[in-house]
């Protein structure tokens, strides 16, 4: 993170703030760091992290989609790896809204992403939670596909 752009540098804080139990303070940098945002990068970085402090599963999903539409407008290196945590976030605030399909699309979008992730703790804890989601979402088969299943060996 470059910590000489300001906005950035805003969002830096705010996560410390996060990290020292401050969720106010936190959420104050963020909304500061979108008010201040002069361009789609900054933009979607401040709304990547102003998702994360939504209570309400709408706005954690309306967050997380303003974060993507962002990231598509810049479309290079500096948002490749914000894409599967962005996903992810719409997958679990979909899930919880109770919008199975849309939370399931979500998690693959965010396992078509998982190349760009770091090979680090953040990149482990993306992988995992993208495997989680797509096993909670993925079902066992369906009764008839299983006996369609056992008549087509038969």
């Amino acid at each position: 993170m470059d910590l000489s752009n300001p906005v950035l540098r805003l969002c830096q804080d705010g996560m410390r703030a996060e990290a020292e139990g401050r969720g106010a303070d936190a959420r104050a940098l963020y909304e500061r760091a979108w008010e201040s945002s002069g361009d789609d990068y900054e933009a979607c970085v401040a709304a990547h992290y102003l998702a994360r402090q939504q209570e309400e599963a709408d706005e954690v999903l309306r967050w997380n989609r303003e974060a993507l539409t962002r990231a598509d407008r810049v479309g290079d290196e500096r948002v490749a790896a914000l894409y599967p945590s962005l996903h992810v976030g719409v997958g679990l605030a979909c899930e919880r809204l109770g919008d199975l399909p849309r939370a399931r699309r979500a998690f693959e979008q965010a396992q078509g992403h998982v190349v760009a992730l770091p090979e680090d703790g953040y990149g482990d804890l993306l992988r995992t939670a993208i495997a989680d989601g797509l096993r909670r979402l993925t079902g066992p088969p369906d009764a008839d596909e299983t006996n369609q299943d056992d008549a087509d060996r038969g």
